[in-house]
Order: structure tokens, then C-alpha cells, then sequence
């Protein structure tokens, strides 16, 4: 299986997954121009996404659907609350009906060759969701945009072979800055956003012999750095007392400005 985060950061998100002859994107956060144009970068036409899954209705998620749907057409997956918060906020109807494929969370569905697995997590949108993506023996997940972990959420990402997972503020950085405090309070909530610390002891929970790769991302512009989400991240992983070490598996950081490597499983 294969990943790209073509962008991922609080100004815009979108990932690229293939497994199998199928290929997906992951939310669609900013222009159609450049998804297309980093897809044709990895090889892949545009014409070959076979859905676009979005986990949530927020802009920084959604902001491409509609130019990249009229052009290429192709079906949209979310849970039905967060598809009918989609159509609400399209007064003009630019997305047509037909694409629309609601599911609840935690339901299993097929696209092509790969088999998809939702789960809810805590944000403050209207039914946010994980997604874990199998082809054969392999599995990919993508976890953004939640304040905490569940053990559901832990369940979903327990034997995964890559990942991408939200380390999007630093506490300090967030508590010294210039947010407004209850723009602070939100983010720092259960159902805000995870902070790089939360996000290492997250990862401890489900390390494993065959995780090839972490992809870091859904980074904060204002508090947060890559290279402290990195460093915070493996230093959570290097103090933990299980006998794993940062270095037992590829980890990198997703940039808001340009594409990723292409991983592979």
C-alpha cells in the first residue's frame, strides 16, 4: 500500500492512499489545482480516484470537494451528519447528490480493493471520523482532528503498517500565544485538537514489529514546528518503559506547504 500526504496542516488537508489498482483521497482541503497537480507528480491520473473520503465537514477539509467532484466526479464518502452539514453549507447545489455515500461510524465498506473502517473521534464537528484502510494483509490509517484517544480509536489503529496522526500543538506554545483563551480552551479540550505529547502516548499504545512508517501531521502554523513536533513525539516514544526506540520505524512530519514522500508497506 501506498501514502502521500499531498498537504496536511490547519490551513488545508489531503491524502493520497492507494492499495491495490484503487486509489482514494482522504479530504480534499485546498484547490483542485493542486491535487491534481501532486497526484500527476506520484503517476496517478486524476480520473483515477475512485472516491474522496472526507473525516469531517471543517473548510480545512473540504474547501477542494466541489471544483475536484465537478471535474472528475467521483463518489463522496463521510458519515451521513457530516455530509448533510456539506450540503448545508453548499447553497448553491455545486455538489450534486448522486456522489453522496453517507455511512454511520464504525461501519466496514468496500472500495474497489480496499476495505475501509471508520471510527468516531472527539472534535467538535457534527461526526467526525478515523479511517483505517485495508488492502490484503496491509493497512494504512489516518487519525486527525481529535482531542483525545478512545479505546475504539485504539482498537482501529492497532496493527496498522502506516500512519498518519495529528500532532498539531505544542501546550506551552499554545498556552503562551496569542490565541484568545477560548479559542485555547477548544483546542486543548477532549474535543480539540491533539497536542504532540498526547499524540506520542498515543503511538506507544499500538507500536508494533510491523509498523513501517509515522507521518506526523495536522500541525499548528502558530504553535507548533516540525522539528519540535518530532522531537517531542520520539522523545515520548524513547522514555516510555516497552522497549521501543524512535528508531525501530520511519517517522517524519507532513508539511503544509509541500507534498510528502510517497510511503510505502
Amino acid at each position: 500500500m501506498k501514502m502521500k500526504a499531498i498537504a496536511s496542516g490547519s490551513n488545508g488537508n489531503c491524502i493520497y492512499i492507494n492499495g491495490g489498482n484503487t486509489h482514494i483521497l482522504i479530504d480534499a482541503g485546498i484547490t483542485c489545482k493542486r491535487i491534481v497537480t501532486e497526484l500527476r507528480n506520484t503517476g496517478v491520473q486524476p480520473e483515477e480516484i475512485s472516491a474522496v473520503l472526507v473525516t469531517h465537514e471543517h473548510t480545512d477539509h473540504t474547501s477542494g470537494l466541489k471544483i475536484f467532484l465537478k471535474h472528475y466526479g467521483c463518489p463522496l464518502y463521510g458519515t451521513r451528519d457530516t455530509l448533510e452539514a456539506i450540503a448545508d453549507a453548499d447553497v448553491k447545489a455545486e455538489i450534486p447528490g448522486q456522489v453522496y455515500r453517507p455511512f454511520l461510524a464504525g461501519e466496514t465498506f468496500t472500495i474497489g480493493d480496499l476495505e475501509i473502517t471508520s471510527v468516531h473521534v472527539l472534535h467538535d464537528a457534527a461526526d467526525p471520523v478515523a479511517y483505517r484502510i485495508r488492502c490484503g494483509e496491509e493497512s494504512l490509517a489516518v487519525m486527525t482532528d481529535t482531542g483525545n484517544y478512545t479505546p475504539e480509536i485504539l482498537s482501529l489503529m492497532q496493527g496498522v503498517n502506516g500512519l498518519l496522526l495529528e500532532a498539531n500543538h505544542d501546550i506551552r506554545m499554545l498556552e503562551m500565544g496569542s490565541y484568545p483563551y477560548p479559542l485555547k480552551r477548544r483546542i486543548l479540550s477532549d474535543h480539540g485538537h491533539l497536542s504532540n505529547e498526547r499524540a506520542g502516548t498515543l503511538l506507544n499504545k499500538i507500536l508494533h514489529p510491523d509498523l513501517k512508517f509515522v507521518l506526523l501531521g495536522h500541525l499548528s502554523e502558530e504553535n507548533n514546528y516540525p522539528e519540535l513536533a518530532l522531537l517531542s513525539v520520539k522523545t515520548e516514544v524513547d522514555t516510555a518503559d516497552n522497549g521501543w526506540s524512535s528508531s525501530d520505524f520511519r517517522i517524519d512530519v507532513a508539511s503544509r506547504y509541500e507534498a510528502s514522500a510517497l510511503y510505502e508497506t
